[in-house]
């Protein structure tokens, strides 16, 4: 497989390889080894989680302090528009974010390490089912959630009209009005997975 850095330290695209023929294609969906073997990369996946959304539906920003959760994302039918925001106290790139495609013809998926929100927009005219695994398990009590369409962030998304969301989301407050002591630090490093255990 490939792995591709971003502009986010930490956000990364993976690109399986693709094995085409007349009847098709087949792609090794996941593999622990070679995942071990990128440094970038998490060793260990603890939940599976699959989000199934009309179009024009956009979840997000969300993200888990202090138990971070890293995602890795994969569109399995249909596509969406994929974003990360860098919501570390004190990185050099707070604030800043990447947004990717990623659709069900290309087996390309994204990366997001704990310490990002994350979001995305179903594009087209088809649903989205969307699946990610995911580093640590779901943290009710840790959960948070950056607004959509927070003017400071400055994301575009490929929007028609108004987007479907939940009303969590709705009602999310900017970026900048977020608690300090409830957004994750930044320790000068780039993101990690967790060491092999």
């Amino acid at each position: 497989m490939e792995v591709i850095a971003t502009v986010l330290p930490g956000v990364l695209l993976v690109r399986p390889r693709v094995y085409r023929d007349d009847r098709g294609w087949f792609v090794e969906a996941w593999g622990r080894d070679p995942y071990r073997a990128h440094p970038g990369l998490p060793r260990d996946f603890v939940q599976d989680n699959l989000s199934c959304s009309r179009p024009g539906v956009l979840r997000g920003l969300h993200y888990q302090h202090p138990n971070g959760q890293g995602k890795l994302i994969q569109a399995l039918r249909g596509a969406i528009l994929d974003v990360a925001v860098d919501i570390r106290r004190g990185s050099p790139h707070f604030g800043r974010h990447v947004a990717v495609p990623l659709a069900a013809d290309d087996p390309t998926r994204l990366y997001v390490p704990p310490g990002f929100a994350h979001g995305f927009l179903v594009v087209g005219d088809a649903e989205a089912l969307v699946g990610y695994k995911c580093t640590t398990g779901y943290s009710p009590g840790d959960e948070g959630v950056v607004r959509w369409d927070d003017p400071d962030l400055g994301i575009a998304w490929p929007l028609a009209g108004p987007p479907l969301l939940s009303p969590r989301d709705a009602d999310a407050p900017r970026l900048a009005d977020v608690p300090a002591d409830r957004l994750p630090p930044f320790d000068g490093t780039t993101p990690r997975a967790a060491p092999d255990r």
